[in-house]
């Protein structure tokens, strides 16, 4: 037997579906507005003022005190108590309430890994990177004008047609890949987990997904819209393990235990620390990651 539609039930699936919009469009503001706090932290990625690589060779940075300096055996400090620096605990995340350094302080990260190493008398504090073997100092200032002057992210309005369900295929193990950063001759260690298909407007695209371990991972992209950052990144939301024959949510069959189809929500797509100041060290895109037209959905350039 065939039924046929009444406009009844047609109002009913509008009604449905625009409320499903509002619902998410909600989430969606709630979730961003989270996200801007977090950029105007005391210490936070607005309050870049500098980045320097160090040397065997003892040198000054702006804004901070001390002489700094990096060896096989970590990033070096030397300061005189006159100078009001003070170590920071790495162990804590606080300073040390000690009296001011008159000596040396030495800070060891892993690669990729950082921590705030010391802190002004005005509230300036020292970042010590590593990045490829090589460390780096980051001036953070509370008082950077890219803080000061913060009134938000500029961004595209909430656009469902940005939700994608995205085949997937996850890698057995991942790939180790070495990509371009922000900083010019820096580069990047990366796990190459998945990669997954963007369908739109008739083209597909096979953009691939980092991260630590199939299953998880973010997707690191550009495209051609002309008032986003360079590139920016879109967060996977975590899936699980499902029973064999079973996908996400019992919508596609899964390989090895993992869904075969991710939701990938291009109103997420956020600006790396890059966009916001010259001293990002952020890694760019897996080379090929650019979709072919504008994805004129999450944040905009912010500067």
């Amino acid at each position: 037997m065939t039924t046929a539609t009444t406009p009844t039930s047609e109002r009913v699936d509008a009604v449905s579906t625009e409320t499903s919009t509002s619902t998410a469009a909600a989430e969606w503001a709630s979730w961003h507005a989270e996200r801007e706090r977090g950029l105007t932290g005391e210490h936070g990625w607005l309050t870049l003022t500098a980045l320097r690589f160090l040397s065997g060779t003892p040198q000054s940075i702006p804004g901070i005190a001390g002489e700094w300096w990096a060896d096989a055996d970590g990033a070096h400090v030397r300061a005189t108590a006159s100078e009001g620096l003070r170590a920071w605990d790495t162990r804590t995340g606080r300073d040390t309430d000690e009296a001011a350094l008159d000596g040396q302080h030495t800070v060891v990260v892993p690669e990729a890994g950082s921590t705030l190493a010391a802190l002004g008398a005005d509230g300036v504090a020292a970042e010590v990177a590593l990045r490829t073997g090589r460390y780096v100092v980051r001036v953070r200032d509370p008082k950077a004008p890219a803080r000061t002057g913060f009134t938000g992210v500029p961004t595209y309005a909430y656009d469902p047609s940005w939700v994608l369900d995205a085949p997937v295929r996850w890698y057995d193990e991942p790939r180790p890949t070495l990509v371009r950063a922000a900083q010019p001759g820096l580069r990047h260690h990366v796990r190459v987990v998945g990669e997954l298909d963007v369908v739109r407007d008739g083209v597909t695209t096979t953009l691939a997904i980092t991260g630590q371990q199939a299953g998880t991972g973010s997707v690191l992209f550009s495209d051609t819209t002309q008032d986003t950052a360079e590139w920016r990144v879109v967060s996977l939301p975590p899936v699980h393990e499902a029973a064999p024959g079973a996908g996400a949510s019992g919508d596609a069959p899964a390989s090895g235990g993992l869904p075969t189809t991710v939701r990938l929500d291009l109103n997420r797509a956020l600006n790396f620390p890059a966009a916001f100041s010259d001293h990002g060290t952020c890694p760019r895109p897996v080379d090929g990651n650019h979709l072919p037209v504008p994805v004129t959905a999450g944040e905009k350039d912010p500067r």
